[in-house]
């Protein structure tokens, strides 16, 4: 009757917003692919990166153009006659000692940056998809317990305000049991609060608005008894893989390649050009076609060239610092995962195992007790019971959560175990 009262609660609460469906994680998890404003950000970024390297290559580019002028002019001793010119201009970049080879080079490694960034996204919408997937499980069973025990506190209340009437308690005895009636009755709401909060959460992390899941499968989870490499082992993996340090690494690459394109302003630039035209006033000096080479040799450009050089320093001294301090980052947070695994593992697995089997128990006596009309703690030890399952699922929900942790450290896949087949 409980179940069935809670149940058709929980429906009600969530029928307001959208119709129920059922979901299991790992079709929560397909929605990564789906559009989502943090994955549009980093699929905006690597299309910027792509039109700059277009521009970047652009340089090399045949040129056409239209080159006129009006005019009139007079030479000694003569009236003023038009002296219009009208000419097309092909150009094609020939030689630029390392502008446009550099800018391109530069160009694709912040493609490489971007596209390690928008795979960084994904792994951690995967995670964020799941924390939400799990918290809307763990908000089920914390409400199922909190609708237990508020049933029983309501109980022993009411019962208590019989035995009040006839005598048998003190008025401080009946208040103490509707205060604690009202405590858990208030945690209930909390929980049932949360029941749709995080619902919405799962929803807006699957990009899925107004769509709150009703019924979540239970996952299998059959990863976390996975084996694991040693610290040693995955830290110059994590090192090597890391989106973050890719990124970063992909940024100094294309900073090493700016920094030679600024310095290649320096250098000459030759062109071959092709001129066809067409002039008002003949003249001995000037060709209907010419074909020819142009160059231009820089000789004084100020201080542009050295104010652009010093600024890609600086912006590679920034990412070489941030670079080194990521990777500091990264073997403490490597180091801090693996022992937040092998905590889960081997001390708080057992542990929650020992208080369902105790709850079990303790259960089954309250049970036979009840039966017999020894006590009436059943409603009590139901619910520590479903209490201790809780325990249970947040530490394998936990411990799925630091495994995926593990596997975004390591770019997406970990290292093979010695010994350990496939």
């Amino acid at each position: 009757m409980k179940r069935a009262a809670w149940s058709a609660l929980l429906l009600c609460t969530l029928s307001a917003s959208a119709p129920a469906e059922n979901l299991t994680l790992d079709e929560a998890l397909a929605s990564v692919a789906v559009a989502h404003p943090d994955r549009q950000v980093a699929e905006s970024e690597l299309e910027l990166a792509r039109a700059d390297r277009e521009q970047a290559a652009s340089r090399q580019d045949f040129n056409l153009f239209l080159d006129g002028s009006l005019r009139s002019g007079r030479q000694p001793d003569a009236d003023w006659k038009p002296d219009n010119i009208g000419r097309i201009v092909a150009r094609k970049p020939l030689f630029d000692f390392g502008r446009s080879s550099q800018a391109v080079a530069a160009a694709d490694q912040e493609i490489v940056a971007r596209q390690a960034a928008l795979f960084n996204v994904d792994n951690l919408r995967r995670i964020d998809i799941m924390a939400r997937y799990f918290d809307v499980l763990l908000a089920d069973m914390q409400y199922a317990a909190d609708n237990e025990f508020m049933a029983v506190a309501y109980v022993s209340w009411d019962n208590a305000k019989d035995r009040f009437e006839v005598g048998q308690i003190s008025q401080p005895e009946l208040m103490k049991l509707e205060a604690d009636y009202q405590d858990i009755r208030e945690r209930r709401s909390a929980s049932l609060q949360r029941v749709r909060s995080t619902r919405q959460k799962l929803a807006h992390a699957m990009n899925r608005p107004g769509k709150l899941p009703t019924d979540l499968d239970e996952p299998a989870l059959k990863g976390n008894a996975r084996p694991l490499p040693e610290y040693e082992t995955l830290l110059p993996w994590v090192m090597e893989k890391n989106p973050r340090v890719r990124i970063l690494q992909a940024q100094l690459a294309a900073a090493d390649a700016r920094l030679a394109a600024v310095r290649a302003e320096r250098n000459p630039v030759l062109d071959a050009e092709v001129v066809g035209g067409g002039y008002s006033r003949e003249s001995t000096t000037r060709d209907e076609v010419s074909v020819g080479l142009v160059f231009n040799i820089p000789l004084y450009q100020g201080g542009r060239v050295d104010a652009r050089i010093a600024r890609e320093m600086a912006q590679k001294t920034r990412s070489a610092a941030e670079l080194d301090k990521l990777k500091f980052d990264l073997a403490d947070t490597l180091l801090t995962t693996l022992q937040e695994i092998e905590w889960l593992r081997d001390s708080s697995r057992p542990a929650a195992d020992k208080q369902i089997e105790y709850r079990d128990w303790a259960l089954e006596r309250s049970r036979a007790e009840y039966e017999l009309e020894l006590k009436t703690n059943l409603g009590t030890s139901m619910a520590e019971t479903q209490q201790a399952q809780l325990r249970r699922k947040q530490v394998e929900y936990r411990l799925a959560l630091a495994l995926a942790r593990l596997e975004a450290l390591s770019g997406g896949s970990l290292p093979p175990v010695e010994g350990v087949r496939k």
